[in-house]
């Protein structure tokens, strides 16, 4: 007799069927998992390689089809904001150790490196002017050697194998005009005058406000200051083997904000292109100046402007009536005297009489912001520029260049990078105030 409880019990379609979806409903929960794992994982690389790759290779700018990426951009603007701080911080070691009132620089420093979007500008603006300079360069036929490339290196961190290389320009020795004796007869006072040719205005105690700022020199490309000593005038006091390795330290520590030795190097190559363009482009810029040597009364007001008058018309000489009624008081100590400068340095009402009015005649007032002006012009010459003016005119041509051929280029900028903005470098520690 057959015992059939011990059988098992028999497997349904139904049962069948139900075990089918459940083994399907896994597999799909399975597959929707790992399909979501996947989706994280590749939004996450997505993401990653958007942040540290495509978004880099943006441009920000173009330069007639030649791009400026992103990540070049972020890499020029960490440098220049370590050049700043290395220059708050220099300010900031005069004023506390040489009792230099240094605040306003330091304030200014600190004012471009908390302003992220003006301080970008100015970086990308740079980087604008270089590729413009590497473009005409590669058109002249004008390069930078590895050789070069690395003396510019080697000058940035006081090593000269050589030693350190001389002025090149030397100052230009000539005389001064002889006075003829018309005009000694309303300057008897001296043939010559007293203070040469300068740069800068003529030392008084009080600036005459006629005076614009004399022009400086365009400021160059910048560069890197690695080594904040000041260079000495003798021998490289370390071997090549000390530069190596200040060098390499030097690489490392700017690897940590993100700034490679590639665009280390760029920016040398840049100056040093840029060097060789200024000396064709602007090779021929005169190296004489017409030059005027005048003494003025100031009048601040029409009241003494007629007592000033007055007083010159009853005979009295110039250089008295200027040491009692000038209000510039630095140049009325010397009769109102101002010795030779060239076009550019006084305002320009000032210097359209200078320049114009009869040798000896006592002008018509000019009237300027700062005043009423009687000009005496004493002399006016084609002189020799000293080193300083030529540089000044070599840089005003380099710059008109730079500024036409702006104008003449397809430069696109692209708002992206304001949106691109790295933290700032580590070496900030807290940002100056």
């Amino acid at each position: 007799m057959t015992n059939q409880g011990s059988n098992p019990k028999a497997t349904t379609k139904k049962h069948i069927a139900r075990l089918a979806r459940e083994r399907q409903q896994a597999r799909l929960i399975r597959v929707i998992a790992i399909g979501g794992i996947i989706a994280v994982a590749l939004l996450l690389g997505y993401g990653y390689l958007n942040l540290n790759y495509l978004q880099l290779q943006k441009a920000a700018a173009e330069v007639n089809g030649k791009k400026i990426t992103i990540g070049q951009w972020q890499e020029r603007l960490q440098l220049q904001r370590i050049n700043l701080l290395n220059q708050y911080q220099q300010m900031a070691f005069y004023q506390q150790n040489f009792g230099f009132d240094t605040t306003q620089q330091q304030q200014e420093i600190a004012f471009r490196i908390q302003n992220d979007q003006l301080l970008g500008q100015e970086v990308l603006d740079t980087m604008i002017d270089e590729e413009l300079i590497r473009q005409e360069a590669e058109k002249r036929g004008i390069s930078v050697s590895d050789a070069e490339l690395e003396e510019a290196l080697q000058g940035a961190f006081e090593f000269f194998p050589n030693g350190t290389p001389t002025a090149t320009i030397t100052p230009t020795e000539f005389s001064y005009p002889t006075l003829s004796s018309e005009q000694l007869t309303f300057y008897p006072s001296t043939a010559t005058p007293t203070v040469g040719p300068t740069s800068t205005t003529v030392p008084t105690s009080t600036k005459d406000p006629s005076v614009t700022p004399t022009a400086t020199a365009t400021q160059a490309l910048p560069t890197p200051t690695f080594v904040p000593e000041a260079a000495t005038p003798t021998a490289t006091p370390y071997t090549l083997d000390g530069y190596e390795t200040r060098y390499k330290e030097t690489l490392e520590n700017l690897k940590t904000s993100g700034i490679s030795e590639s665009t280390i190097r760029s920016v040398y190559e840049a100056e040093l292109l840029r060097k060789k363009l200024v000396d064709i482009i602007a090779g021929d810029v005169p190296k004489t100046q017409e030059q005027v040597w005048l003494r003025h009364i100031l009048a601040t007001d029409p009241r003494m402007l007629g007592i000033a008058q007055a007083a010159l018309a009853s005979g009295k000489d110039f250089g008295e009536v200027a040491k009692k009624y000038s209000s510039d008081t630095g140049s009325a100590a010397n009769g109102g005297e101002y010795s030779w400068q060239p076009r550019g340095y006084y305002v320009p009402e000032f210097e359209a009489a200078a320049f114009s009015q009869p040798i000896g005649e006592i002008g018509e007032p000019v009237r300027t912001e700062f005043g009423y002006h009687i000009i005496q012009v004493i002399a006016r010459e084609e002189l020799p520029a000293n080193a300083s003016q030529i540089q000044q005119a070599t840089e005003a041509e380099f710059t008109k260049w730079l500024e036409d051929a702006r104008k003449e280029s397809a430069i696109i900028t692209f708002d992206v990078w304001m949106e691109n903005i790295p933290a700032l470098p580590p070496a900030f520690g807290e940002q100056p105030q």
